[in-house]
């Protein structure tokens, strides 16, 4: 009896299958650890919650970084996420030349419903050990929001968090990298 292979894909063979027309218009994939995953579809809460949150982002952070909406990062050469909301630095070519990697970003963030366990098991290690600093979750199931940081690997070999801390939908959390930037959380999440 033989073992089925799965093929892995790079980047580079994820962005040809794009050229050739594999993928339609309208798929919503993302290619996570060489696989290509379909992404879940929105709920209403969901929208409400990305919209109202890119709003609240998108006055607080102005000019200081750029805020990019459902469009993907690298992570490694096998894995372009396209995270719900991203905060990276300022780049004069605005990410003309080549998405955002690990060294780029300030914030990922994830709104989640029914993608929750995904988005902090899978996803979360992912971001992890790519070195990112500061991972959301907008937790729409319990409504509040998670946010962890400061990445780490254990004597396993496995990436996490150091540190998690739960903000409720009535607080108000600082902004990484921004101290003086405060998003009130009320302003955030569906009523």
């Amino acid at each position: 009896m033989s073992l089925a292979t799965v093929k892995r894909f790079t980047i580079a063979e994820y962005h040809r299958l794009t050229e050739l027309g594999f993928f339609c218009e309208d798929d919503r994939v993302e290619l996570i650890r060489g696989e290509i995953v379909q992404m879940a579809a929105k709920s209403t809460s969901h929208s409400v919650c990305s919209t109202r949150l890119y709003r609240e982002l998108f006055k607080l952070v102005a000019e200081k970084a750029i805020l990019r909406g459902q469009e993907p990062i690298i992570i490694a050469d096998d894995s372009e996420p396209e995270p719900d909301l991203v905060i990276v630095k300022n780049r004069p070519d605005e990410y003309l030349e080549a998405h955002p990697s690990p060294s780029d970003i300030l914030v990922v963030i994830e709104i989640s419903n029914s993608t929750l366990q995904y988005d902090r098991d899978v996803k979360l290690s992912l971001y992890a050990k790519a070195g990112i600093s500061d991972y959301w979750i907008f937790n729409l199931v319990d409504n509040y929001l998670e946010s962890y940081s400061e990445p780490y690997q254990d004597l396993q070999g496995k990436f996490g968090y150091r540190r998690k801390f739960i903000y409720l939908q009535n607080e108000s959390v600082h902004l990484p990298y921004f101290p003086d930037l405060i998003l009130d959380l009320s302003k955030v999440f569906p009523r």
